[in-house]
């Protein structure tokens, strides 16, 4: 008898006494954690696992606090104080959650100031992005680069 026809056989047993014996019908569906059979399901109790938030996988890091490129927006003295109230592990989830590490530098170092003035670069390049279609120009003149003197077209 090769395992299919086996396996097969055994489930058939397993169903049909399932079907005939309620008490071991009951303990099937404990033991496989389902709604009783027939039950409605939208009226079957939830198990707690999921009842609660999803964990993060613990090589994760938490997410961010704040959004570096919005307060980038509002100006770099604004980014630069929000981000010296935070302690070096919530800057380092700054960078983590935005994706400011492509390299896997940024998260060993070890002084808060090199972290914010990764964060703070970033964040301006990202908040700047696409200032050239906007109507809005930047505040900082020297943000915005000037457009080369061209040559006067010449009269035929």
């Amino acid at each position: 008898m090769n395992i299919r026809k086996f396996l097969t056989a055994l489930v058939r047993e397993i169903a049909d006494e399932a079907e005939h014996n309620p008490s071991f019908r009951e303990r099937i569906e404990q033991a496989l954690s389902v709604a009783p059979l027939g039950a409605d399901v939208a009226h079957a109790p939830r198990t707690a696992s999921k009842t609660e938030e999803p964990k993060r996988p613990s090589n994760r890091r938490a997410p961010a606090v704040l959004d570096p490129v919005q307060l980038a927006r509002q100006g770099e003295g604004v980014l630069r104080n929000a981000l010296g109230e935070l302690n070096i592990e919530q800057l380092r989830d700054v960078v983590a959650d935005y994706g400011m590490d492509t390299g896997k530098l940024v998260i060993k170092w070890r002084t808060p100031d090199r972290i914010i003035d990764r964060i703070v670069e970033v964040s301006r390049q990202r908040a700047l992005k696409g200032s050239a279609f906007r109507d809005i120009a930047p505040e900082d003149p020297q943000e915005r680069p000037s457009a080369p003197d061209l040559p006067e077209p010449r009269e035929g």
